[in-house]
């Protein structure tokens, strides 16, 4: 694991720097440099070419990602304004001795993680939430709002973290400590241009042209494979890394039976060596532990557990760093969740008196007791006539079985139900585009790619002593898309979109048709079936009913009515609470947090 801790303070205290940074080297033995000046103190873990320190006429600089040699310059220069003009992926904390200001800032995309906090006088900062924690100062205590957010997004979104105190830098934003007062600000947004008009083959074109560039600047001098999805972002990856190198660039995989055949028939097509790791139920739960211990805040999304075999298998191989095609469906809009939402704004378009005077009557009144299929698309429509941004908290898992029915009664009364969903809408307003897919590809950005997707994957390879890189998450690429006029993005029954027509024109042609996801694992059927897997699931769902977080008639219809009944939806809600204790029973705060009930009595005895 890589990355970067320290404090900037006017009154310094004697501390040991060396334990903050042990959580960001423990896994992969990765170099640990430290350096101080009489106003902070910062450690770096990382390899020369990934992470680099300055130290020079009271300026101190600790960067991790891609090199930032112009920082200093550009800080003595223009203050703040510096950030606008970096490029690439990046976290970094700038101490400045002699002005007394101090300044952090991640990349664009948010692919660095930086976690900050303000203790009295004394800014500490970490990229990994559990090595701020070990500051002296830090509080431990865990937030219960971001309990409720985790099963609302199936992770912590930002800017809040956990820990309470601690706040998560967003993508492309910046804290900049000065006369005493701490600023926060966005140094750049991502600006959707949708009249720009562009013609398809020549966008094609352009396409390819930024993603071979982004590939290029990934490889390094690292030996490199490519995480193989069985579909074409990763296949097209693949492909480009190639022909860059001048030669064939290593593929990995892992998954189910299934997937790995998927995968495999891509490897041959690409003429790679192929490594992959056939992944059964004893390899589920020998890595849940690990995962739970080495994610930093817990994550419920179960990609982590395919990219952390993924990695394992290139690890094997000799491999350093993988590339991966995540953000490439986000970036361009083609993601499930959002076809999903355009298709239930589709039914705003029909003629108001066919939908008022047919389809409603038929299914609410005439229909309107019925079940199966005929219920299924009632809910849909349910939906459909409800605006967005309002109608994405459907697409939460736990609007399908209602917060009351999951969480104990104390617990939600000491926090705000409604936070997840007013944070998303505030982003869908503040999104910079006005067509309702840049404004849910903003959103995802965000909450689904930044706080959730990302670390999972990015920890989960880590643990597995394995770099990573995004070449769709690139600067080049993001702009790009941001471009492009929504109505080539979209994907319909006549037209795959620009993304897809564009990779394929770099592919075989049996492969360009392919279709595939990464890391898929039938969970819920393991779930149900090892006696190993349901004996986990069952102890840390009962964990968190002695927590009196989730209801115990809840765990008990989850488990022993709707698994059994449909084991890949409901599969996914015992995954994510099972990581979830699993979590607090390894982390600081975790193994001592108090069950709400006696936490709520404690406090209305006190008052």
């Amino acid at each position: 694991m890589s990355g970067l801790c320290g404090w900037f303070s006017h009154e310094p205290a004697a501390l040991p720097i060396a334990r903050m940074a042990a959580p960001l080297s423990r896994l992969d033995q990765a170099p640990l440099r430290t350096a101080s000046h009489s106003a902070g103190t910062v450690a770096l873990a990382g390899g020369l070419d990934r992470a680099g320190l300055y130290h020079e006429d009271g300026l101190l600089i600790a960067y991790w990602g891609e090199r930032v040699d112009a920082l200093a310059r550009l800080w003595r220069l223009h203050g703040a304004k510096a950030c606008s003009a970096l490029s690439g992926h990046f976290a970094f904390a700038l101490l400045d001795e002699r002005r007394g200001e101090a300044l952090l800032a991640v990349d664009r995309a948010g692919t660095r993680p930086l976690y900050y906090q303000l203790v009295g006088h004394t800014l500490v900062f970490a990229s990994r939430a559990d090595a701020l924690v070990l500051h002296p100062g830090a509080g431990r205590d865990i937030d219960p709002q971001t309990l409720y957010n985790y099963v609302h997004f199936c992770g912590v979104p930002g800017p809040a973290v956990i820990y309470k105190g601690q706040r998560k830098l967003a993508p492309g934003e910046f804290i900049h400590l000065h006369g005493g007062r701490l600023e926060r600000g966005r140094y750049w947004r991502l600006r959707f241009h949708e009249h720009e008009a562009g013609e398809l083959p020549l966008l094609r074109d352009e396409l390819v042209d930024t993603l071979r560039g982004a590939v290029e600047g990934s490889l390094g001098q690292h030996q490199v494979g490519v995480m193989l999805g069985g579909g074409v972002h990763s296949a097209a990856l693949a492909a480009l890394a190639q022909t860059e190198a001048g030669g064939a660039v290593p593929t990995c995989a892992a998954g189910a039976d299934t997937h790995g055949r998927g995968a495999l028939g891509a490897a041959r097509r690409l003429n790679s060596t192929h490594h992959e790791r056939v992944v059964g139920p004893g390899d589920v739960a020998d890595a849940i532990p690990q995962l739970a211990a080495g994610f930093d805040q817990p994550y419920g999304d179960p990609a982590a557990l395919g990219a952390f075999h993924c990695a394992l298998a290139a690890r094997e191989a000799g491999i350093q760093r993988l590339l991966g095609g995540t953000g490439a469906s986000l970036l361009f809009g083609v993601r499930p969740p959002c076809a999903a939402q355009l298709r239930l704004s589709s039914y705003e378009r029909l003629p108001a008196a066919l939908r008022q005077l047919v389809f409603e009557p038929m299914l609410f009144r005439v229909a309107g007791s019925l079940h199966g299929p005929v219920a299924a698309l009632r809910e849909r429509v349910v939906q459909a006539m409800e605006p967005l941004p309002a109608r994405l908290r459907h697409a939460s898992a736990l609007a399908a079985y209602g917060a009351s029915n999951v969480f104990e009664a104390d617990f939600l009364d000491a926090l705000d139900p409604g936070a997840p969903q007013a944070a998303q809408e505030q982003a869908w307003w503040l999104a910079q585009g006005r067509d309702e897919l840049n404004r849910m590809i903003a959103v995802e950005l965000q909450y689904g790619l930044a706080d959730r997707t990302l670390p999972a994957l990015e920890q989960a390879c880590q643990l597995a002593g394995i770099e990573v890189a995004w070449p769709y998450l690139s600067d080049a690429m993001v702009a790009f898309a941001a471009r492009v006029e929504p109505r080539l993005k979209r994907q319909t029954a006549w037209s795959r979109g620009l993304l897809h027509s564009a990779l394929r024109t770099v592919l075989p042609p049996r492969l360009a048709a392919a279709r595939g996801r990464c890391f898929e694992l039938p969970l819920g059927r393991w779930l149900q079936a090892d006696t190993r897997l349901r004996t986990i699931a069952f102890d840390s769902l009962n964990g968190l009913r002695r927590r009196h977080i989730v209801r115990g008639d809840f765990i008990d219809t989850l488990l022993a009515r709707h698994l059994p009944a449909q084991p890949a939806r409901h599969g996914a809600m015992v995954w994510m609470l099972m990581m979830l204790e699993q979590w607090l029973a390894q982390h600081p705060g975790g193994s001592g947090l108090a069950p709400v009930r006696r936490r709520v009595q404690a406090s209305v005895s006190e008052s």
